[in-house]
């Protein structure tokens, strides 16, 4: 080749090297060889075998107290241990005994409003009323109704519903979510604990309320009205009673009951609603009186957590502990809609969960080497019922809460194949961030904010017990980028499946499913519990987070030598 024709190709290539885009920079992080190897343990198979059982009709939803239940956690009990877990509940043994009241109730007669002579009692499939006490009867005569906006009393926004108005022994009406119109109140559209339904009874019964009604309406639950249906029909379970107080009733109505029930006393719902959405709110009494007689069967049963136990190979951090966890239990037996069945299988909610934690402990028990700090594997009771499960393991943890670095949750897994992108719902709250971004970037993956925030995600399953007694969380959610699919076509498939099977008999196991993405989502879990139990440091909440404080009183617990329970925060 001559000289001309040489420096002709050198030119060339030189321009082609120059159009290519620049190649990604390699990853920062990279799993050692043996701990990638044991990540790849987690396999569609196994993954799919486990779903399958737990979901099957054979466990019968696996209500809490029931015989699908008690199935349910010998099952993975026997399998921690085939895996080779220690038994790792307080005290020894497998089993956390987790005490609950069961209250099925039965409306005697229905909520009935009365105003100036008129009345309107709304029909069977518009309201849904349970005894909120441990009773076999209740009423309430002539109770006044008003009209509380949110509910919320929220001193770090200036934000008070319940100002200037003595509810005691009244229903109070209450909106659903939070104020999310101003970025600056309340987060905007990403809901807080102030707009879960479990945060209104509650700081409804704190005011001395008798009764508290929630009205529903899709975008501000971010469900529909037969989920409100199906989960509040049979049994609902409770902790027993520690003192705190309890409404006598608790309701929900639908947006048109709530609307015929506010014309009774000449308001109309729509501006009520507007007028609640700004700061200095104050409640309105409606000039209606309620009542309603309920009955219920009260029982007494026990459920359980199942943990399972890795312990440290490090002797100063191995009392120290990570939490992988997930719920075993689902909704049992219920009536369905006309054509269905009255399983609640709870393929997705939450058989895939648990699936993710026996996966996790099949790779960490795989490793030549232990982890400094304990793993510990948790399959958690009586989520569906307001997060039973994870409340007593709060209260009674295994090693004190300023001894737990971490809590990495799992709940209804992605079953729609490989994602470009990993949801971890809270993204911003806690140092795991880092960790899980690592992880993904090594993955191919980028890592996302909650992809719905009105959902109010992050309150909502079990890691928000820990959370409460100051435990760093990282709760992953399903990427919604879809390899091989078009824009948009993820958010629509999840939002499809969540009105259509969402606490419903048909989430049921499918062999459409494609477990590739739920195999990458539970091997970052994976990677990042290891990392957790091997930092020199314990993981933490961002400065200002709503949890730091809790986290930094159970800390000082240790410190001092006391139990280590912290103080609860929202």
């Amino acid at each position: 080749m001559n000289l001309r024709r040489a420096l002709a190709v050198l030119a060339v290539a030189s321009l082609a090297l120059a159009s290519r885009p620049a190649l990604a920079a390699p990853p920062a992080w990279a799993p050692p060889a043996a701990e990638r190897s044991a990540a790849g343990l987690v396999t569609p198979a196994f993954l799919r075998a486990q779903i399958k059982f737990l979901a099957s009709d054979l466990l019968e939803g696996r209500g809490p107290g029931t015989r699908g239940d008690a199935l349910a956690e010998e099952y993975v009990a026997r399998q921690m241990e085939a895996l080779g877990l220690e038994p790792g509940a307080p005290g020894g043994g497998w089993f956390q005994k987790v005490p609950m009241i069961g209250i099925d109730t039965r409306v005697v007669s229905a909520p009935r409003f009365e105003a100036q002579g008129k009345t309107f009692t709304p029909a069977e499939g518009e309201y849904v009323a349970t005894l909120g006490i441990p009773e076999p009867q209740a009423r309430l005569d002539g109770a006044e109704v008003v009209f509380v906006g949110y509910g919320i009393v929220a001193p770090e926004y200036r934000w008070d519903d319940y100002a200037g108005v003595d509810v005691r022994g009244k229903v109070v009406l209450v909106m659903n979510n939070d104020p999310e119109d101003d970025p600056a109140l309340f987060a905007g559209k990403t809901r807080l604990y102030y707009g879960r339904w479990t945060y209104k009874y509650e700081e409804a019964a704190r005011h001395g309320a008798a009764a508290a009604i929630i009205i529903h309406t899709t975008p501000s639950a971010a469900y529909p009205w037969t989920v409100v249906q199906s989960s509040w029909a049979g049994p609902q379970f409770q902790l027993p009673s520690e003192g705190e107080p309890a409404l006598v009733a608790r309701l929900w109505t639908t947006e048109d009951a709530s609307r015929r029930l506010t014309a009774l006393g000449g308001k109309d719902l729509d501006a009520l609603r507007v007028a609640a959405q700004q700061r200095g709110f104050r409640a309105v009494p409606l000039g209606v009186a309620m009542s309603v007689s309920l009955a219920a069967n009260v029982t007494r049963i026990e459920s359980a957590n199942v943990i399972g136990r890795l312990p440290g190979s490090d002797p100063r951090r191995a009392g120290e502990a990570v939490i992988v966890s997930a719920h075993h239990d689902h909704l049992g037996r219920k009536p369905g809609r006309p054509g269905e069945d009255d399983i609640y299988n709870g393929a997705v909610d939450n058989a895939t969960g648990v699936a993710g934690v026996l996966a996790v402990a099949r790779a960490a028990t795989a490793l030549p080497a232990r982890p400094a700090r304990t793993l510990l594997f948790v399959a958690f009771a009586g989520e569906e019922q307001g997060l039973i499960g994870s409340r007593w393991l709060a209260r009674n943890p295994p090693v004190p809460a300023g001894r737990l670095a971490a809590i990495l949750n799992m709940d209804a897994m992605n079953v729609f194949g490989r994602t470009r992108d990993v949801t971890v719902v809270g993204l911003g709250k806690s140092s795991l961030d880092r960790w899980v971004e690592e992880v993904a970037r090594w993955q191919g993956r980028v890592v996302k904010g909650d992809q719905f925030p009105d959902r109010g995600s992050f309150y909502r399953s079990d890691h928000f017990e820990l959370a409460k007694v100051g435990v760093p969380a990282t709760y992953l959610g399903s990427g919604t980028d879809y390899v091989g699919r078009p824009a948009g076509w993820g958010s629509a498939t999840q939002e499809a499946w969540i009105k259509e099977h969402y606490h419903r008999p048909s989430d049921e196991w499918r062999d459409a499913y494609d477990l590739s993405g739920m195999v990458e989502d539970v091997q970052l879990v994976c990677h990042v519990a290891l990392r957790a139990a091997n930092a020199a440091e314990l993981p933490s909440w961002k400065k200002g987070d709503e949890f730091e404080a809790a986290r930094l009183e159970a800390l000082r617990a240790v410190a001092a030598g006391a139990p280590g329970q912290a103080a609860g925060a929202h």
